[in-house]
């Protein structure tokens, strides 16, 4: 998925408008408590940054980035005039540190399939987060009446839904796994999945597991993508969202 900075955001939106669409990202999320200045973490050193920071600042990483899934799409009609069509998304950051949601165009122009193609995104955060659980986030995008949409598709990093005609309404179950209860279990590539064991089939898409004996190539930050730290028996002894 491509990466949309403020610049192009502002490109596409304007564009739209020229086709009947109003612009009309709004959400709101509550903003995470300030860390104790110079408080002392769980490893006996001084902590720097967010208490919930599992890694190095990613300076150089871009703000805008998708969230890492969508979980549902609505989109509801106002009974007065003019009418309205708003689209409500709801979808899971992969951890805590995002804020400002938002939904963006994602085309140039007129689409053929007369489907408004949406993308979920939102400020990442700036240092890699711990695996406490994915968080949940929301935004809203506003249509006039007389726009030339019959659907609307909402993508986030890892999925997408698509509703087919106005109003109504979609959603999907998220089935992997958070990383938040991961410490101590087995990470295994195939097989059963059972008590005490973590399998790639219950992990989300473009996790990345690290052995003792591997070094760590790049220095690319994606906070959508989780890391595991293996021991020699490849049992979980870190994981956070890079």
């Amino acid at each position: 998925m491509t990466t949309i900075v403020p610049k192009l955001c502002a490109l596409a939106a304007a564009m739209v408008l020229t086709a009947g669409l109003t612009g009309g990202a709004a959400a709101q999320q509550g903003a995470a408590p300030a860390a104790p200045a110079g408080g002392a973490g769980s490893s006996g050193y001084a902590q720097q940054g967010s208490p919930d920071a599992a890694g190095p600042s990613g300076a150089q990483r871009a703000l805008a980035m998708p969230v890492l899934y969508v979980t549902s799409v609505e989109v509801v009609r106002t009974a007065n005039d003019p009418k309205l069509d708003v689209i409500r998304v709801t979808g899971l950051a992969s951890s805590a540190g995002w804020n400002n949601p938002q939904l963006v165009p994602f085309f140039y122009g007129k689409p053929a399939d007369d489907i408004l193609d949406l993308q979920f995104i939102a400020d990442s955060p700036d240092q890699s987060q711990k695996a406490d659980g994915f968080v949940p986030l929301g935004a809203m995008f506003t249509l006039e009446s007389g726009h030339p949409f019959k659907g609307v598709r909402v993508r986030a990093g890892a999925n997408a839904i698509e509703l087919k005609a106005m109003p109504g309404s979609a959603q999907t179950q998220i089935r992997a796994d958070s990383g938040k209860d991961l410490i101590g279990k087995k990470y295994v590539e195939k097989g059963p999945a059972g008590q005490g064991v973590v399998t790639d089939a219950e992990l989300p898409r473009g996790f990345r597991t690290i052995v003792p004996t591997h070094g760590v190539a790049g220095i690319v930050h994606n906070p959508n993508r989780l890391n595991l730290i293996l021991d020699d028996n490849n049992k979980v002894v870190m994981d956070f969202w890079e």
